[in-house]
């Protein structure tokens, strides 16, 4: 009996849990209020530090800063890096530039050009000042790469070794060199004599071997080819397709430059998600930390472009204002024609666009993509059809209203169906961001459509 669930057990842990984490945030507080440096520092210190940064982000702004001040370098770097994109942005703005320094030697190459890029430009050549020669010239050559590539995504620090070394002979550099090394890395990059990369060997395969086994006998061919220049999204597909854990970044000649792992392309592959998610909605950015300025810029061009749309959708209506005199009870249906079909191209939108980001919709895929949701439109519309046609028929007890109404929907929804493929994909092939401009169109056609139809056959079958 005792290895069954018990929902409530679950749901007092749940609120225990919830109170503890408050009374933790308020205990937070009161450290930054009361400016106890030790307290605060030694708390952070013990919870892993992206606990630690969802703490300090439910501070308030200004508490945020104070908290930043009063710790000044003890801050942990790797809480630094956790923090969002905004929050990290402000911490870097509090601390001086000597402390921002100390943060980026203790990071790798790819965190520290996330820090680097929030900082104004004179802020960062100062800071870049206090760094060695070496250090300088490799994290200005990561600037060199234009921002959402790999090139600037890709960390630098990688462990490779010629092909005609030997599993000893590398493990035992590896030993000797461990702190040129990156923190964390899955596989050694086998390269020739000019540094192009031949293939790898992953670090399981390098501890099964004995030690006198060259490394060209057990490298493996990559699975990946990523460049430079590529987009960060591409990069990050080729991780989700071929379930990578980090892979090799190569220049035109296929020089090795340096290394994407796991944990950067899962921060790009939510930032994909979320890009689309909000773009579908006609919203480019959203954040707890926004203010109303930032989100009045963020979404009133979105709505100027659905004002322009809306009146279209209105021309289309005045076309037919003297059918809607004489029968005033389609301006009360108008909107379940316009709203149903509305959604049903929203629905296929949705699909279509999530298919092009997963590269689901090449070459046969997209015809089929085109053929199931144009049928599924034409099953929908039979049904609902049939249903608001009935409705309409008991409620204003008329067959050629009804009969209207049930053939406007069935167009519109088949409409609505074929709309929402087509659309992104044809905004795919002319270059533009299916998610960004997709919806626009969509719910402009299906508008359009709606009322058309309703109105058209209610001219001809009514009047």
């Amino acid at each position: 009996m005792s290895d069954l669930p018990n929902p409530q057990a679950d749901e007092q842990e749940e609120e225990r849990e919830r109170e503890a984490h408050l009374a933790l945030e308020q205990d937070v507080r009161e450290a930054v209020w009361e400016k106890d440096t030790r307290w605060l520092a030694r708390t952070l210190s013990r919870l892993h530090p992206a606990d630690a940064a969802d703490l300090l982000e439910q501070l308030s702004t200004d508490d945020f800063a104070d908290a930043v001040k009063l710790l000044d370098g003890q801050l942990p770097t790797e809480i630094i890096i956790e923090l969002r994109d905004e929050y990290r942005e402000e911490a870097v703005d509090v601390l001086p530039d000597e402390a921002v320094a100390a943060v980026l030697e203790e990071l790798d190459s790819d965190d520290v050009t996330t820090i680097l890029e929030d900082l104004e430009a004179e802020r960062r050549e100062r800071i870049l000042e206090e760094l060695s020669p070496e250090d300088r010239a490799s994290l200005e050559q990561g600037f060199a790469y234009d921002e959402d590539t790999a090139g600037r995504l890709m960390q630098r620090e990688y462990f490779a070794a010629p092909e005609f070394w030997t599993v000893g002979h590398a493990i035992d550099h590896a030993r000797e060199n461990a702190d040129d090394l990156p923190d964390e890395f899955y596989q050694v990059y086998v390269i020739d004599p000019t540094h192009r990369l031949k293939g790898q060997v992953p670090l399981a395969a390098l501890l099964r071997t004995p030690r006198d086994v060259k490394l060209a006998d057990i490298m493996e061919e990559l699975q990946s080819s990523i460049n430079v220049d590529m987009d960060q999204e591409e990069a990050a597909y080729q991780f989700q397709k071929y379930s990578l854990a980090s892979a090799p970044v190569t220049d035109d000649a296929d020089r090795l430059m340096g290394m994407l792992t796991v944990d950067d392309v899962v921060d790009v592959i939510q930032e994909e998600n979320t890009e689309d998610l909000l773009a579908l909605s006609g919203v480019n950015s959203a954040d707890g930390s926004d203010t109303v300025l930032d989100s009045v810029k963020a979404r009133a061009p979105w709505l100027a472009v659905n004002l322009v749309t809306a009146f279209i959708a209105s021309a289309i209506i005045a076309l037919f204002e003297g059918t809607i005199d004489q029968i005033v009870q389609l301006a009360i249906l108008m909107p379940v024609v316009a709203a149903l079909g509305g959604n049903a191209g929203s629905q296929g939108l949705a699909v279509a666009v999530r298919a092009i980001a997963e590269r689901e919709m090449d070459g046969d895929a997209s015809r089929r993509a085109i053929v199931r949701e144009t049928l599924t439109g034409l099953a929908n519309g039979v049904i609902f059809a049939i249903g608001v046609a009935a409705i309409t028929g008991f409620w204003f007890q008329s067959v050629g209203l009804a009969l209207t109404i049930g053939i406007a929907m069935f167009a519109t929804f088949v409409w609505a169906g074929f709309s929402g493929v087509i659309v992104p994909l044809a905004l795919r092939k002319a270059g533009a961001d299916p998610a960004v401009a997709s919806s626009v169109f969509v719910l402009t056609l299906t508008d359009v459509m709606a009322f058309f139809s309703f109105l058209g056959l209610a001219t001809l079958i009514l009047l």
